[in-house]
């Protein structure tokens, strides 16, 4: 079904008989060419998501989330709660600005290290993708194969599967997807288990619909999606602060 579905699928003869990669260079260079002219430019979903606060109670809200590829930058912006409320955050891969009621309300280095594993690894060059995963400290030279929810998966970051502590990047061989990481999502932040689950075809690739985040082996963060939509044509002005409340945004409720 899922050959079908997406096209992109190997053989299970020829996935079972590929050897290890040399390195993380190797494995985004498989997930890039897998997909070439086949990965979503755009995506918007809307977003369910439950944070564990300090005192083990959880917080449930709705984001809103848009997502494109424009040039060999990959922006990300999240609307927390209703759009016209003008509250949320705007990423690349390297920066972040924080938006309240409309304003610039801080920037700063330190983006979002997952745009280059779900979208700019499947349009950017290698050395890109590696550049923009440095601040994650991920050892690229060593690979190791493991099994995540029975499926083959590459690890980049260590050579043994019993290591847990290094920071780490999975990927499905069969699909080239990325389904966890074991790393620090931000500077100044504890390290996290994230896992990227719920894959469901989507167009001509893949969405994960699902993301949980622990620390400590405790539930931080979980993401569910729905409503997505690939390639729409999303308004620059939306992905700019200057803009942020006048831009069209596709979530905005119609007078």
């Amino acid at each position: 079904m899922f050959a079908a579905a997406t096209g992109v699928v190997a053989p299970l003869a020829t996935i079972r008989a590929q050897a290890v990669p040399k390195s993380g260079a190797e494995v985004f260079q498989r997930m890039h060419d897998a997909y070439a002219g086949r990965w979503y430019k755009s995506l918007t979903f809307v977003q369910t998501t439950t944070q564990r606060r300090q005192n083990g109670t959880d917080t449930v809200s709705t984001w809103y989330e848009s997502l494109r590829q424009n040039g060999n930058a990959t922006q990300l912006r999240i609307d927390v709660g209703d759009p016209t409320a003008g509250n949320g955050v705007l990423y690349t891969a390297d920066s972040v600005w924080r938006v309240r009621a409309g304003k610039l309300a801080g920037a700063s280095a330190g983006g979002n290290e997952f745009l280059p594993l779900i979208e700019g690894v499947y349009f950017n060059p290698v050395a890109q993708t590696i550049h923009e995963l440095e601040s994650t400290k991920t050892d690229m030279s060593r690979v190791t194969e493991g099994k995540y929810n029975g499926r083959r998966v590459w690890i980049i970051g260590t050579s043994s599967v019993s290591d847990t502590t290094s920071p780490q990047i999975w990927v499905d061989v069969e699909r080239n997807v990325a389904v966890r990481a074991i790393l620090s999502p931000a500077p100044n932040v504890p390290v996290f288990d994230i896992h990227l689950d719920g894959y469901v075809p989507i167009g001509r690739a893949w969405l994960a619909t699902k993301i949980t985040m622990t620390s400590g082996g405790v539930p931080r963060q979980t993401e569910e999606y729905r409503d997505w939509k690939v390639n729409a044509d999303l308004p620059s002005g939306l992905f700019d602060v200057a803009t942020w409340t006048t831009a069209p945004h596709w979530a905005a409720k119609k007078p």
